[in-house]
């Protein structure tokens, strides 16, 4: 006897009970097969397939544990699942697959960084090292990140950007943003807190789904202004010292310690984000907020730069006020961040690796920037103004009497040029140098003069 709802193929590797679950299972997705239908006996599937009743069995089985069919004592096996309709995934499934990734000749975007600053091998053994060791494999990680790595951390943060801290004070998580819901969740919802709008957009999005009033306080060249910050009144403000929006330098110490001074009296916590601190190459790195502050600055650490954005692992180190709260949800909490690459990454900086690792990030970047900023001189010459920011890699080009509109940003893209950001409200475009190879660096730039120009 033939059955339109059981297709089987003795030929293929996967086991026959499996191909005559499918099939039934299928069938009662589609509708073929009516809720109350009563499917033949084991006994008689089996002969009729020339199978054996055990293969049966398994499968009917199977249907019975997912509820798409029922066992009836002395009766039989009837469909009980009625669907009334399942939508088709093979088509979009399809069209995702057969989609290809746009190629850009002259990629400027921060996506990536340059290969050559990190031995991949070496990293690679260092995975390799504690995928051997299985122990560690089978068990979860720490919520607060493995010790092994929040000491790691301490004793690099402390050397390579002045960090005053305590392991215990650390907490590690996959990201940013994942540090920054842990630190909200500390603070409680509604506050209001003061940044610049140049800030990590991200972390706009973690404080209004907390339900943060978000106000925008302004900077002159030294960074964020005390008079502003009066006329905010916020609970807490969000700095990034290494950057000033308005001009190319870091942030002085003696505007540093007006706003600790500041927030002391003001009762208002410090958020201090030291995106790519230690990629500081023209001068020497100067210490965080956090060094002069240790009461009332929360101090943010990445490695997405520094060592490979696929290595997802952040820190934040905690005053103690703030870590005592969290010991107190830390049992509720999950780690984010890969246990294998926290380990890893504390063995790659006990070894001293990260440090020379440094070392040539910081020469390579420097020789790009020099050449990304001598280039855009050269053909853009002093129609636009240039803004550079050293630790996150990237300059700002606001153009004097060019509109920077949707038609030139479709230009742009033709031309198979990528860049970090458009800002058509300021008539700036952004270019990162982190990834471009610094070969393609000149002649990307004449393009975008040309294509622009055009």
């Amino acid at each position: 006897m033939l059955y339109d709802f059981i297709i089987i193929n003795k030929k293929d590797k996967t086991p026959l009970y499996r191909q005559i679950y499918m099939s039934v299972r299928k069938s009662i997705e589609t509708g073929s097969l009516k809720k109350g239908t009563k499917l033949p006996s084991i006994r008689r599937l089996s002969t009729d397939l020339d199978v054996s009743k055990t293969t049966v069995n398994g499968a009917y089985e199977q249907l019975c544990a997912e509820g798409y069919i029922s066992n009836r004592p002395r009766s039989g096996y009837y469909v009980e699942a009625q669907f009334s309709g399942t939508p088709s995934k093979s088509d979009k499934m399809s069209s995702n697959i057969n989609k290809t990734k746009r190629y850009y000749e002259y990629d400027f975007s921060s996506k990536s960084i340059d290969d050559g600053i990190i031995n991949i091998n070496e990293w690679k053994k260092y995975v390799k090292e504690v995928l051997n060791q299985n122990y560690l494999l089978t068990s979860y990680g720490e919520e607060q990140g493995e010790e092994i790595l929040r000491n790691a951390l301490q004793k690099y943060s402390l050397g390579t950007r002045s960090v005053n801290t305590s392991y215990e004070n650390i907490i590690v998580g996959a990201g940013t943003q994942t540090l920054l819901h842990i630190l909200c969740s500390l603070l409680g919802n509604n506050k209001k807190i003061a940044l610049a709008d140049y800030s990590y957009i991200q972390s706009e999005y973690v404080f209004n789904s907390h339900g943060y009033d978000i106000k925008y306080f302004r900077c002159d060249k030294y960074g964020a202004c005390i008079d502003s910050l009066e006329e905010i009144n916020p609970d807490i403000i969000l700095i990034n010292p290494n950057f000033t929006v308005n001009s190319n330098i870091t942030m002085p110490v003696t505007r540093r310690l007006e706003i600790i001074k500041w927030a002391k009296e003001n009762n208002v916590l410090i958020v201090e984000d030291d995106y790519n601190g230690e990629l500081r190459y023209s001068t020497h790195p100067m210490p965080c907020v956090q060094n002069y502050d240790t009461e009332n600055t929360v101090y943010l650490g990445s490695f997405s730069k520094i060592l490979l954005p696929s290595v997802r692992i952040s820190y934040m180190v905690l005053p103690q006020k703030l870590t005592d709260e969290y010991n107190k949800i830390k049992k509720y909490t999950n780690q984010t961040a890969s246990k294998t690459e926290q380990i890893a990454l504390a063995k790659y900086i006990n070894n001293g690796k990260l440090d020379v690792h440094l070392r040539k990030a910081r020469r390579i970047y420097l020789e790009k920037s020099n050449l990304m900023l001598s280039n855009i001189k050269k053909y853009f010459g002093t129609s636009v103004k240039i803004v550079f920011n050293e630790t996150s890699l990237y300059v700002s080009l606001i153009f004097k009497d060019k509109t920077i509109d949707d038609s030139v940003i479709k230009k742009i893209d033709d031309a198979l040029i990528k860049t970090m950001q458009f800002n058509k409200a300021e008539n700036m475009i952004v270019l990162s140098f982190s990834g471009i190879k610094d070969v393609k660096i000149e002649s990307g730039i004449k393009l975008l003069y040309e294509t622009i120009s055009k």
